[in-house]
């Protein structure tokens, strides 16, 4: 196995720069060997390497990785036929839909796969797959917030105003969760609920998921909204173990239609020049052994029904997911994205 890494770039100029040495060592010589498979990846190395451990020890085909944080899909439209890539493996959803409008990845047909995956957390024409799924949670205090049920429209209900907090709107995971509020309730509906949200806020939106639940734990706000998995990578910091232990984690809208999700993913490569290899790694990837795997490593769900969820996920109580296609909220993320800008949502409660 070998990995190319491109780290955390300071500017997308110098990531690129990164990966343009790091393509040519996968030169049209390597990547055309038989038994390899080119991976471009935006997850880390180490939540995919015991992956590829295993899918060389079961398959003999060998893995080749170029990671990095931000750039791949720009990456892969620059290479247009010469990429070496053969698979794409993406840590959100709006980079699989990203990838397929830029044409980038082809359609993918496996019987194994339309069998393990659920259609809703698969593309209708086959350029996308889920691998993993995580729920867009509340973080609620547990020293001011007592209740235990909650819903997404309630986070415009003005008993919370000046009480929640946010990164910011135009995040790709809250962009998803708006194109969703959008799919149930249409786009007038939508808005209200979103001018109510930002009312809400108890400053300018602003950091990531984890900060928001820093910030409940300091007393700025009572509720934050993040993804469930941030909850197993605060416990394992001790750093950020306190914030974890002063929230409640609630599913919103478990009495009704359910919580939204995304989803971790996969693509195939337009041109992929391992095509077989790269249907192995797919096919494999959604085994149930692979799944397990890959979801307890991440604190996430596995998309294959009949693989059990860790004891630490589990423990966080049942997830009722939102049957929304995948694809619905792909369609809507422009109109979600141009919605937050409408209402100002990232200028803060006052703006």
């Amino acid at each position: 196995m070998r990995f190319e890494l491109c780290a955390r770039p300071r500017a997308l100029a110098s990531c690129l720069s990164a990966l343009s040495f790091a393509a040519m060592t996968l030169s049209p010589a390597v990547s055309h060997a038989a038994g390899q498979v080119n991976i471009y990846s935006y997850r880390e190395p180490k939540l995919i390497e015991p992956l590829l451990t295993a899918f060389t020890e079961k398959t003999g085909i060998a893995t080749n990785v170029v990671f990095a944080s931000s750039g791949l899909v720009e990456r892969l439209t620059a290479e247009g036929k010469n990429s070496p890539a053969d698979v794409l493996l993406t840590n959100e959803f709006g980079l699989l839909v990203q990838a397929a409008k830029a044409g980038v990845t082809a359609p993918m047909t496996s019987e194994v796969i339309s069998k393990a995956v659920p259609a809703e957390l698969r593309d209708p024409g086959g350029h996308w797959i889920g691998l993993t799924r995580r729920a867009r949670v509340i973080y609620a205090s547990k020293d001011r917030v007592k209740q235990t049920k909650i819903t997404y429209e309630e986070l415009a209900d003005p008993k919370w105003r000046g009480k929640i907090c946010v990164r910011s709107g135009q995040h790709t995971y809250n962009i998803a969760l708006i194109a969703s509020m959008i799919a149930n309730h249409g786009e007038e509906k939508a808005e209200a609920w979103l001018t109510g949200f930002k009312a809400n806020l108890a400053r300018k939106p602003a950091g990531g998921d984890r900060e928001q639940v820093r910030d409940v734990q300091a007393g700025l706000c009572d509720l934050a909204i993040g993804n469930t998995y941030y909850m197993a990578a605060m416990l394992k910091s001790p750093e950020q173990k306190a914030w974890a232990d002063a929230v409640t984690m609630l599913f919103p809208n478990a009495d009704d239609r359910g919580t939204h999700i995304n989803i971790t993913g996969m693509s195939l490569i337009a041109n992929a020049p391992n095509k077989d290899n790269a249907t192995a790694l797919m096919e494999f990837l959604v085994s149930d052994p692979a799944q397990s795997l890959y979801a307890d490593a991440n604190g996430e769900y596995p998309v294959v029904a009949n693989v059990p969820i860790s004891p630490l996920v589990a423990s966080w109580g049942d997830l009722k997911p939102d049957a929304l296609p995948l694809a619905k909220i792909g369609e809507l993320r422009k109109k979600a994205s141009e919605m937050v800008d409408r209402v100002r949502f990232d200028q803060g409660p006052n703006s």
